[in-house]
This record gives C-alpha cells, structure tokens and sequence, in this order.
C-alpha cells in the first residue's frame, strides 16, 4: 500500500547514518513539540530603535542546532522521524502514534522518558537563553560583572557621554567668547567715536587757535612794520 511505502521510505531516511561530514550540517532549529511559543526577544536603546529582524543569522541556527542535537535516542531524533513522516503526508494523532511506535522499536523509548527528554531540550533552550540575555546586558552596559573588560557598546557610550560633555563645554566657552566679543566691539566702537570726538575737538581748538594767530599776526605786521621800520 502507498502509505506503508511512504512510512518505509520515511524510516530508513531517518535510520540511514549520515557520510562523514555530513552530520556537521545540523537541521534547522526548530522549537520542541509541545512547547510555548516565545516571541523574539528586542531591546530598545535610546535614543534610537532596536533593527527588525526578519531571519534569525546562520550562526545562531547552528548554535540553536547544537542545543538540540542528541544521541539518536531522545525527543530530537523523535522529532526528525515526525517530520520526515509529515513530508510523507501524515498528520494528526496518527503521525505522532506511528512515529513514536517505529522510534520505540528501535530504541526502545517509552512515552514517558520521550516526554522527559523534551523537557530537557526545553530546559537547555531557556537556560541557554538566559545566559545570552544576561551577556547581552553586560554588553549594553544594563549590568556590570566585576573584573569583566568592558564592552565594546559600553566604552562607546562612555565616548559618546565625555564627547558630549566637552562639546557642551565648548558650546558655553563659545558662548561666553561671543558675549566677550560683543562687549569689547561695543568698547572699541566707543574709544574710537571718543577717540574721532577728541580729534575733532583739538581740530576745532587748533584751527580757531592759528586763526586767531594768523589774525594777530597779520594786525601786529600791518601796524607795528610800517615803511619796514618799527615804531620806536
């Protein structure tokens, strides 16, 4: 019959060990039956926003792959005969029984400890994920670990802070110069209308002085030179 071809088909591509090298390509990561779904873990950084990401990078698939790689005998094997059996065309109860009827038959698995190695995976994934969201921390700078170099974000932002700080310096000095400026234009505008006022006045002074002395010395030589002699 067509589905006990496709259950054959599906078994011996699951059982068939795979050539050397070939167990180095891990099956994509996926979340073990039964288990929650968890929405994807974002940070927000003011000022700006954390990046959509739309596909996880390969090398956070490969790491979740090693998470869940076992010996053959636990609920990841399980697992790939689930799925090699649901590309056959089983679904439902029937594609779980089946598949757990040809695991136990070559492993010897019982539901229970199959259950159980599920909870296992479950238990690496979301201790895993503990131990990268408190690195991420540290690399944001959220907490600090005593002793630990200090990240790469962290010595940035400390940058950004001190370059702030001394561009807010600058802004003031800046500003304290241009009101200096103001002030010594003001200052120079005044000497120089004080200083063109003087000169205006001792222009005035002077010229009424040789005016009159002119006066004078016209007067003195017209009275006191007649005929080229003076008056004795």
């Amino acid at each position: 019959m067509e589905i006990f071809d496709k259950l054959t088909n599906a078994a011996k591509d699951f059982f068939i060990e795979p050539e050397d090298g070939a167990a180095a390509q891990s099956a994509p990561a996926t979340a073990p039956f039964g288990a929650p779904a968890q929405a994807a873990h974002a940070v927000s950084a003011a000022p700006f926003a954390a990046p959509t990401v739309t596909q996880a990078e390969q090398r956070h698939l490969d790491h979740i792959a090693g998470l869940l790689a076992g010996d053959g005998k636990d609920f990841g094997a399980y697992m790939k005969m689930v799925k090699s059996m649901a590309a056959a065309g089983m679904s439902g109860p029937l594609l779980y029984q089946t598949a757990f009827n040809a695991f136990s038959a070559v492993n010897g698995g019982t539901v229970p400890g199959l259950l159980a190695s599920a909870a296992q995976f479950e238990q690496a994934l979301a201790t895993d994920r503990d131990k990268v969201l408190a690195r991420h921390r540290e690399k944001m700078g959220e907490a600090t670990v005593p002793g630990a170099a200090a990240s790469t974000v962290v010595q940035l932002t400390a940058q950004e802070k001190k370059l702030a700080a001394d561009l807010a310096d600058l802004t003031r000095q800046l500003q304290a110069k241009q009101q200096q400026l103001l002030q010594t234009q003001q200052q120079l505008a005044d000497e120089r209308q004080k200083t063109q006022a003087a000169l205006a006045s001792y222009e005035l002074a002077n010229s009424a002085a040789l005016s009159e002395l002119q006066a004078h010395h016209k007067a003195a030589a017209a009275f006191l030179n007649v005929g080229g002699t003076a008056s004795k």
